[in-house]
């Protein structure tokens, strides 16, 4: 696929995302650029890793500024202080050449995005049972749930 054609598949997918499906966005947005930062120092593209990581940070800064703290204070409290550690160690790893630091920030990404595609799942399946409630039909079983493939 060309770029052009790419950047706005991307874009159309954006604008027709849900608030949940941005959010899964941004983690596989966040976990794909550290992924690009590690290679690029492994390949000693300080360039590179730069431009990846400073990327993964900007994402960072994106969940933080998303939090609506009014309606759940002490998780985005935990969740804001969670997003700040992985932007401060994208920052050690942008100066220091510290794959270390990319690795760890990785971890607590791929974590956070596999809570949330788990989450997403659960929230198909109770607006799937409600929907079934409402035309009298019976709730969905496992054989009959649609999976959400990330």
């Amino acid at each position: 696929m060309n770029p052009r054609a790419a950047n706005e598949y991307l874009k159309a997918k954006v604008m027709t995302a849900t608030p949940e499906q941005l959010q899964m966005l941004l983690y596989d947005g966040a976990v794909r650029f550290c992924e690009q930062g590690l290679l690029a120092l492994d390949n000693n593209n300080f360039e590179g890793s730069h431009n990846a990581l400073t990327r993964a940070q900007k994402i960072l800064l994106e969940l933080h500024a998303g939090l609506k703290k009014d309606i759940a204070p002490e998780l985005c409290k935990n969740l804001g202080a969670l997003y700040m550690w992985c932007y401060r160690r994208l920052i050690d790893a942008n100066t220091q050449r510290d794959r270390k630091a990319v690795e760890e920030a990785l971890q607590i990404l791929k974590y956070q995005r596999e809570t949330w595609a788990m989450l997403m799942e659960q929230l198909g399946r109770r607006n799937a049972s409600a929907a079934a409630q409402k035309l009298d039909l019976s709730a969905p079983d496992e054989r009959m749930e649609a999976r959400f493939v990330a």
